[in-house]
């Protein structure tokens, strides 16, 4: 078992356990080497429960030592504009989201907008120019979707 398996065996559970999910997790070896640890759950995540988090997974680390060189523990959230998990999908309805898709929608692989509702069909608001339309596809028909900003 490598240094990354180790650590993720230690850190999966308490992390769940606080309701957060491991959404990466990456050992970088080398002369500076790094543990890149990033959380997700459905609500924002603040920097001082980044912070919070840190201190409680340097602890989980420190007491079973799961990789033996010196290491920068680097913990952070999935971020503004992450991926999401296409089994998850319903869990963002209401959200802003970038959809690509694998077959165009009247002539675009890619659509931007409210995620409406998610069935067998998504719907999705969105704009065109200054008119707010409605896409309804097959779910199938995505293959990555992530969260989006709305400017």
């Amino acid at each position: 078992m490598n240094e990354s398996e180790n650590a993720r065996k230690i850190l999966e559970g308490p992390l769940n356990e606080k309701g957060y999910d491991l959404y990466e997790l990456k050992f970088k070896p080398g002369k500076e080497a790094s543990l890149e640890v990033v959380v997700d759950r459905k609500e924002p995540i603040g920097l001082d429960e980044i912070v919070d988090l840190s201190g409680f997974l340097s602890e989980l680390l420190d007491k079973d030592d799961p990789i033996s060189v010196p290491y920068t523990l680097d913990v952070s959230s999935a971020g503004a504009e992450k991926r999401i998990d296409l089994a998850k999908l319903q869990d963002y309805v209401g959200s802003y989201v970038n959809l690509h898709l694998s077959h165009p929608y009247k002539g675009e692989n890619i659509l931007e907008g409210t995620l409406e509702k998610v069935e067998e069909e998504v719907t999705l608001s969105y704009r065109v120019k200054t008119r707010l339309v409605q896409a309804t596809f097959p779910r199938q028909d995505i293959d990555k979707a992530r969260l989006a900003i709305k400017f």
